[in-house]
């Protein structure tokens, strides 16, 4: 599992703390949005979908300072907009650093190696780099809607891991994805020496250009995720709740926790989640106690809950379940001890997508005389 013990055992610590003091809502991960503005404009994201106006404001250092010690979860992510435009990030990184939080500074990579030999940062147990990799050179390039980007932010990685920084991946899956080509994937991201790999379902994010290409069932999401996550290379590493991922799986039933991964940006405090934008506050005891919690989740019958899983919601269900009974903790030690997660079911499903079309004509929908284009056909032509 691509998680340091010291990081798991702050965790785990945290978490028992709070169950033992009967808080049933806590944080676990911030979500530290200082800024929406890009340096790519993604298909699917809608961040970079706000006016100029919005896109050139930042949040201070000291509001997001502030926002860490009222929230006081345990790990802080970074997200954005792409973090390493704010103009106070070394300060802010310095500042949880210091507070001892462990920090996932989300980034696209584009200007990871500019800032590494510029010294921007230095190489702390609590400091990690989570790379947005969507798959293998082409489908990550077509995702984020420029060529050359896979190329760029392995280069970053590549300088991050030699220069003694932790790394990991986070990989957003979408409808129609390619499992043999994840897996591949997973591969040259285990090649290039990241500590681990973070995967999440591609959820409908309401000001995203691309609608189309969301997963949207969650017989489809569990089917996708068994292909991709059973029969395992040994070398492969999670950074994850391996509860979460049988949960993908289709093997584990969990409700959403929204208020486990807290969103704070330029507007305030994000009700009720990172996905759905129902109102703003102004401080998370205000988020806490004035969201209607019970209008959202699976269980609640909000419509725009019913098919989602993604990991903000979901991964802290996962690690509250580890903490929570015997039968969590169990479950987590058996699924890191035995993590092939052998399927022939799920195995023969795999070899049956080779022959299918796949890459980003086919996730387009772009046909010729009722069938799917397949790459090789566009480039002999």
């Amino acid at each position: 599992m691509g998680v340091p013990v010291s990081q798991m055992w702050t965790v785990a610590s945290y978490v028992m703390k709070q169950r033992l003091s009967g808080n049933k809502r806590y944080p676990l991960v911030l979500m530290l949005e200082p800024l929406f503005r890009c340096n790519l404009a993604c298909a699917g994201c809608g961040k970079i979908q706000y006016p100029a106006h919005i896109l050139k404001r930042d949040l201070s250092l000291e509001k997001c300072l502030d926002a860490v010690d009222e929230c006081g979860a345990p790990m802080v992510s970074i997200p954005g907009g792409e973090p390493l435009l704010y103009p106070h990030i070394r300060e802010l990184v310095d500042g949880l650093v210091q507070r001892r939080k462990y920090i996932y500074l989300c980034t696209n990579a584009l200007l990871l190696r500019e800032k590494l030999e510029a010294g921007w940062f230095t190489p702390s147990k609590y400091l990690t780099f989570s790379v947005h990799m969507d798959g293998q050179e082409e489908h990550h390039d077509f995702a984020v809607c420029r060529e050359g980007t896979y190329e760029k932010a392995a280069e970053g990685i590549r300088m991050a891991v030699e220069r003694g920084f932790r790394v990991t991946t986070n990989t957003t899956i979408f409808d129609g994805a390619d499992p043999n080509s994840l897996r591949g994937f997973f591969d040259e991201m285990m090649d290039l020496g990241v500590e681990g790999m973070m995967v999440s379902p591609g959820y409908a994010y309401p000001k995203a250009p691309d609608q189309k290409t969301f997963l949207r069932e969650r017989a489809n999401t569990n089917k996708l995720f068994e292909m991709l996550l059973s029969n395992r290379k040994k070398r492969w590493k999670f950074n994850q709740s391996p509860l979460f991922l049988e949960f993908l799986m289709g093997t584990r039933e969990y409700e959403c926790t929204p208020w486990g991964n807290p969103t704070y940006n330029i507007f305030g405090w994000q009700k009720p989640c990172y996905l759905l934008q129902d109102g703003y506050v102004d401080s998370f005891k205000e988020l806490i106690d004035t969201t209607e919690w019970d209008n959202y989740g699976r269980e609640s019958g909000n419509p725009a809950c019913q098919q989602c899983m993604v990991h903000c919601g979901y991964e802290p269900s996962a690690v509250d379940h580890t903490f929570a009974s015997f039968g969590g903790m169990w479950g987590t030690i058996k699924a890191m001890v035995f993590s092939r997660y052998a399927n022939p079911a799920a195995g023969k499903r795999l070899e049956e997508e080779k022959k299918k079309p796949h890459g980003p004509l086919a996730q387009l929908g772009i046909t010729v005389e009722g069938k799917p284009v397949k790459e090789e056909a566009v480039e002999a032509a």
